[in-house]
C-alpha cells in the first residue's frame, strides 16, 4: 500500500493555537496530507493520511520541533486518502469533558498498562473495566466484559459516573479509548474523584491489536474510527462480529448515518436494510422532507409514500 493514517496526540503548551492553525494547515496542504488536527493552548491531536513519503515527512518534521518530539505515531497502512480534505481548527480543549476544574493530563493521569499488562487486567475478576468512548463506537466493537456508559458524546461521560458511582470507588478501574487521548483526561478525573486505583491502555485500542503478543484478543468486533474508513480491524486471533443491524438484529459491521440531518444518528444496518427504510433511523427520519439519501437517490415523492406505507407497521416513530 502505498499510503498511511497517522493518529496521534501531543499534550505540550503551545501558545497561540489560532496562528499555529493556520501556519500547520499551510504545511499539511503543502505536503498534499488530508485529514483533521485540532490544536489548542494544551497540546494538540489529529489523524491524518497521505503517501509513505508525505506522512514520514510529517512525522520528521513534528519530531524536529521540540514540542512535539515526544508525539507517538500510530500508523495504519492504507489504499488511499481516509480523508477528503485537510482541517486544522483551533478548540478550547482537545477533548471535550467541559469540567470547571479541567484535568491537566501531565499533573494528573491514570497509570499507563502496556497491551501485554492490560490484557491481564482484562482477565482479573475484581477489574472493572471502563470504555471511555462514545455508544455508538461502543456498538461495533470492545473488549470483553467492558461496561458501555449511556452516552452519546464524551462530555456526558463525567455526569455518569457521578450517577453511577458506587460501582467503581473500591475497585480497580481500568480505561480505553481510540488512540489514549480521552484516557489521559478521563482517567485523571476518576482519580480527582477519589477512585484509588485507576489505570489506562496506553496508546489506545489501535496499539493494542498491533502488539505482536496480544494481537487484539479478548477485543471483540471492529474499532471505529473518526474518517472515511468508518472501521479497522483490531483482533487478529479470534475475532468475533457482535455489531446488531439497528433494524433487524442481524449481525452487522456497517454505519451509516441517519438520514434526517437534523437527526444524524449513527446507526448500524445493510445496504439492503437502509434502502428499505429510505436511510432513516425512525419512520419521523424516514419521511423527513430534507431527508438526504431520498434526495441522493433521487426518489421521486410518490415513490417515497409509497415505500412510507410499507415500512409504517413495522418501524417506530
Amino acid at each position: 500500500m502505498d499510503y498511511r493514517v497517522l493518529l496521534y496526540y501531543n499534550y505540550t503548551e503551545i501558545t497561540d493555537p489560532e496562528t499555529f492553525a493556520k501556519e500547520h494547515l499551510a504545511f499539511c496542504k503543502s505536503l498534499g496530507l488530508k485529514g483533521r488536527i485540532l490544536v489548542a493552548e494544551e497540546g494538540i491531536n489529529g489523524t491524518v493520511s497521505g503517501t509513505i513519503e508525505a506522512t514520514q515527512a510529517y512525522m520528521d518534521w513534528m519530531h524536529a520541533d521540540a514540542r512535539f518530539k515526544e508525539t507517538w505515531f500510530k500508523i495504519d497502512e492504507s489504499e488511499g486518502h481516509a480523508f477528503r480534505k485537510m482541517f486544522v481548527r483551533p478548540r478550547k480543549e482537545l477533548v471535550a469533558l467541559n469540567l470547571e476544574n479541567d484535568i491537566d493530563p501531565l499533573r494528573l493521569t491514570g497509570k499507563y498498562l502496556d497491551p501485554i499488562e492490560f490484557k491481564e487486567a482484562l482477565l482479573e475478576e475484581e477489574t472493572i473495566v471502563i470504555d471511555a468512548r462514545n455508544d455508538y463506537e461502543y456498538d461495533l466493537g470492545h473488549f470483553r466484559g467492558a461496561i458501555r456508559p449511556d452516552i452519546r458524546n464524551f462530555r456526558e461521560l463525567p455526569q455518569w459516573i457521578r450517577d453511577n458511582k458506587e460501582q467503581f470507588m473500591d475497585k480497580k478501574v481500568v480505561t480505553y479509548c481510540t488512540g489514549g487521548i480521552r484516557c489521559e483526561k478521563f482517567s485523571g478525573w476518576l482519580l480527582r474523584e477519589g477512585v484509588e486505583d485507576v489505570s489506562q491502555l496506553h496508546g489506545g485500542i489501535a496499539m493494542y491489536g498491533k502488539h505482536p503478543e496480544v494481537q487484539g484478543e479478548l477485543w471483540d468486533g471492529k474499532m471505529y474510527v473518526f474518517d472515511d474508513r468508518i472501521s479497522v480491524e483490531i483482533n487478529h486471533v479470534d475475532k468475533k462480529v457482535i455489531g446488531k443491524d439497528w433494524f433487524d438484529g442481524t449481525p452487522c459491521e456497517r454505519y451509516v448515518n441517519c438520514g434526517n440531518p437534523f437527526c444524524n444518528r449513527q446507526i448500524l444496518t445493510s445496504e439492503e436494510n437502509e434502502a428499505k427504510y429510505l436511510g432513516g433511523c425512525c419512520y419521523d427520519c424516514a419521511a423527513h422532507e430534507k431527508n438526504r439519501y431520498v434526495e441522493k437517490n433521487g426518489i421521486s415523492a410518490e415513490e417515497k409514500a409509497a415505500r412510507l406505507a410499507k415500512i409504517a407497521p413495522e418501524i417506530t416513530a
